[in-house]
């Protein structure tokens, strides 16, 4: 099958965000490129909508563990529709509505990506939210599932828990029946983590971690902390786990790498657990795809939900990185760069 006779009318060339030299999101440009070609094993999809993720900035700052040649277009989760496939590919079709993780590519109007990282979506679920799912919630599931192992009745304390990982996290314990602490940093994201199912709250600017968890588990102390903010937050959760707990190393969102002191893990008999979900999603991909799959039932059936905070356009892209790196977000943004 050869690429022409499977691909629909395009364009020469298309606009994409731009890093070209490592700093500040405020230095992205927006350029007219020439369109990608699929490889063989690869399809080319048109993007309607693309999700905002700290490490995104991350990698426009150099801050980030891969360190991409430059230059390179960010952001890489999409959704959108198939409009030309590689020469070996059979089973995606032009026209299908899907979903993309493109490591790379993402915050432009066109991107190719690899057929075993992309995902047909129902007709019911809009652009914005499939896009939304991808990161956040799938890291919020790799997280839980396969890395915590969470069992029903376990308690499971989320940090940066109005964040789009962290509400991810909120839901889906709740799915799988945990009990839920949301650490925030303000009463407006504790009230915003309720309303996606949290069960206790602590405002982290004002209460210490350590000692409300031990008020709210009466000293048991959490099975499971899904820790997305780093620093002086990620001690102070150390501190607080359960026998044969589980403490998750999501990532820093507040900036600053933490040294674990490994008595803590020894005396309380907890582990420390990684989590990077990209390199999840090339070292599994089955298993990938099956928890997509199980994430699109969870959506289509309203046991989680994809909370859009702000949409922008691709010109906007430096306001979104901006707006998350300094915590507006509730929720996901998103980009549309077809608007």
């Amino acid at each position: 099958m050869s690429i022409s006779a499977v691909t629909t009318a395009l364009p020469d060339t298309m606009n994409a965000i731009v890093c070209e030299a490592f700093g500040p999101v405020d230095n992205l440009l927006v350029k007219a490129l020439a369109l990608p070609t699929p490889d063989s094993d690869e399809v080319l999809i048109k993007v309607h909508a693309a999700g905002v993720n700290f490490p995104d900035s991350l990698l426009v700052q150099g801050l980030y563990q891969m360190k991409p040649e430059r230059p390179f277009i960010p952001g890489n989760e999409v959704a959108g529709t198939i409009v030309s496939l590689g020469a070996n590919v059979a089973h995606l079709q032009v026209g299908m509505r899907v979903v993309g993780l493109s490591m790379l590519g993402g915050f432009a109007q066109y991107v190719t990506c690899k057929t075993t990282h992309v995902m047909p979506i129902p007709e019911s679920i809009p652009f914005d939210q499939a896009a939304g799912l991808i990161t956040a919630h799938a890291t919020a599931q790799h997280a839980l599932v396969q890395r915590a192992h969470l069992q029903k009745g376990d308690i499971v304390l989320v940090t940066g828990a109005a964040g789009g990982t962290g509400i991810a996290a909120v839901q889906i314990a709740k799915k799988l029946g945990a009990t839920v602490i949301a650490a925030c940093s303000t009463q407006e994201k504790l009230d915003f983590a309720v309303s996606q199912g949290a069960d206790f709250t602590i405002n982290y600017s004002e209460q210490n971690i350590k000692e409300q968890v031990n008020h709210i588990t009466q000293k048991r102390g959490v099975d499971i902390v899904y820790e997305c903010v780093g620093g002086n937050i990620f001690d102070q959760c150390s501190k607080s786990m359960a026998w044969n707990g589980r403490l998750l190393i999501v990532g820093f969102a507040g900036g600053v790498i933490p040294k674990f002191p490994v008595n803590l893990a020894l005396v309380k008999g907890y582990s420390v657990v990684g989590v990077f979900w990209g390199a999840f999603t090339l070292h599994e991909p089955k298993v990938f795809q099956q928890n997509m799959q199980d994430l699109f039932g969870w959506l289509s059936h309203g046991d989680v939900t994809v909370h859009v905070d702000k949409h922008y356009t691709l010109a906007n892209t430096p306001q979104a990185l901006h707006d998350l790196n300094h915590r507006k977000a509730k929720g996901k943004l998103i980009i549309m760069p077809s608007a």
